[in-house]
């Protein structure tokens, strides 16, 4: 039986390699709390298709808890880049920890390109190619497009292709919608109390 992710078709995709960060983010639908990267079998193949495991290779406990650690760190990240808060310092220590324990190498293509990559195989490695990922999108300026849905209920991670780069939902007719909603209700409340 073939079991269909709600990641599998954004309606606001990334570009290029932004599509790994984005991907791995929604590999969990909140708050119903689905998560593909629960159990080692389901997790294998779309590790593997993302480049985040060996194609073969079946995931460890340890690791998979380090790739969903690494996807919530990912996701404050992109709360951030919707104008929520920093992300915590928990979160960035689970990157940092991969920028400690992994090392990257310069490439030179035969273009003349340079380009930085992980230095190994592992899964560690394998994320650690995400953060260089981000690297490259801080620098082109398309980082803080990727961002995670403002409905703190929803969080799904979208790509703001907006003119004003000001898009908060990855979908407004359902989590706008709710958020105004909300938001209405709590002033009228406000309003009703003086």
């Amino acid at each position: 039986m073939t079991t269909t992710w709600a990641g599998d078709s954004e309606t606001k995709p990334a570009p290029g390699p932004l599509a790994r960060i984005q991907a791995l983010v929604n590999t969990i639908e909140l708050p119903a709390g689905t998560d593909r990267l629960a159990d080692p079998d389901d997790a294998a193949p779309w590790l593997a298709a993302n480049g985040l495991l060996a194609a073969g290779a079946r995931p460890t406990a340890a690791e998979l808890d380090l790739v969903r650690r690494v996807r919530e760190a990912l996701r404050a990240l992109l709360i951030h880049n919707t104008g929520g808060p920093p992300p915590q310092a928990d979160h960035l220590a689970v990157l940092q920890a991969l920028t400690d324990a992994c090392t990257a190498r310069v490439e030179l293509a035969s273009d003349g390109q340079v380009r930085l990559a992980a230095t190994g195989e592992g899964v560690d490695e394998r994320l650690l190619e995400l953060l260089l990922v981000m690297r490259d999108a801080q620098r082109d300026g398309t980082w803080a497009r990727l961002k995670a849905c403002a409905n703190d209920e929803c969080t799904w991670a979208f790509y703001d292709r907006s003119r004003n780069h000001g898009g908060t939902w990855c979908v407004m007719s359902e989590c706008g919608n709710k958020l105004k909603n909300r938001e209405f209700r709590a002033r009228r409340r406000a309003g009703g109390a003086k």
